[in-house]
């Protein structure tokens, strides 16, 4: 896990990509019927906006926020790392799904509109599944996996 500023923006820019590189090619699955091959190169060009708006969601709300109530529940010093891990994967899922379909309802469904507040509720129900079930058993131990080569534990203590 991220023990400095650098490690922590790094760790977030890699979780966001996976995570909201796969939410966009599942919606975008979804939307159109079907996966299909061309699905995974137009996902790429929705990746820049809705990565910086999870970027910063992830930054500044989500994480700071998912990262007290886990410490709520869990103390450092006395838990197993692995229930303060699933923890902030669970509490950051709760509150990510919801702001990120938020900004998804606005750019990609037709903006501000009247029926604003019942397609998020939708997508966010049709969202919250597969975040949780990605987060939890692909992006999470990948991303975890990668970073944890880039900054192994003896040179972060070192």
């Amino acid at each position: 896990m991220p023990k400095n500023l650098k490690q922590e923006i790094i760790y977030t820019i890699m979780m966001v990509c996976v995570m909201v590189y796969a939410m966009v090619c599942y919606n975008i699955t979804i939307d159109h019927g079907g996966l299909e091959n061309w699905v995974f190169l137009a996902a790429f060009r929705e990746l820049p906006i809705m990565g910086v708006a999870g970027f910063v969601l992830d930054t500044f709300l989500a994480g700071p926020i998912a990262k007290k109530l886990a410490f709520r529940l869990f103390q450092p010093e006395k838990e197993k790392p692995i229930f303060i891990i699933l923890a902030i994967s669970i509490f950051s899922i709760w509150l990510m799904c919801p702001m990120m379909s938020f900004v998804a309802s606005i750019l990609f469904q037709d903006g501000l509109h009247r029926q604003l507040l019942s397609v998020w509720i939708e997508l966010t129900i049709r969202n919250f599944p597969m975040a949780f079930f990605w987060q939890l058993f692909a992006a999470g131990p990948l991303v975890r996996t990668i970073f944890g080569r880039l900054f192994p534990e003896k040179q972060i203590q070192g």
